[in-house]
């Protein structure tokens, strides 16, 4: 089983960047496309960024040049790198990770059934 716990969240102002992580342990990190997620109060869960097992990454348009996703294969973590941060941002980032091996190495899932693990989430919070 795996699990994943994220770390990094907090309060910014406008214009701040934060640094989101997420631990996997439990399981072959490796072998998992990675993403990660945010529900702001009141919204559905939102797609903000994926990377592949390889290092193909794709972004959802409102984070594009923004937001930055990496993976430490040594370390077992996910990062989410966030500039340039706006008050629309301000969410719960929860990451995922799909079971191994799912579809192509290059393939970065942007979809919510595509994961099967979830972590509990971190608060971000950006004020204007």
């Amino acid at each position: 089983q795996v699990q994943l716990v994220e770390s990094g969240g907090g309060l910014v102002q406008a214009g701040g960047s934060l640094r989101l992580s997420c631990a996997a342990s439990g399981g072959t990190f490796s072998s998992r496309a990675l993403g990660w997620f945010h529900q702001a109060p009141g919204k559905e869960r939102e797609f903000v960024a994926a990377i592949s097992r390889g290092t193909n990454t794709y972004y959802a348009d409102s984070v594009k040049g923004r937001f930055t996703i990496s993976r430490d294969f040594t370390k077992n973590t996910v990062y989410l790198q966030m500039n340039s941060l706006k008050p629309e941002d301000t969410a719960v980032y929860s990451c995922a990770a799909t079971t191994e091996w799912y579809g192509s190495s290059w393939n970065a899932p942007r979809l919510e059934y595509e994961y099967n693990y979830w972590g509990q989430g971190t608060q971000v919070t950006v004020s204007s």
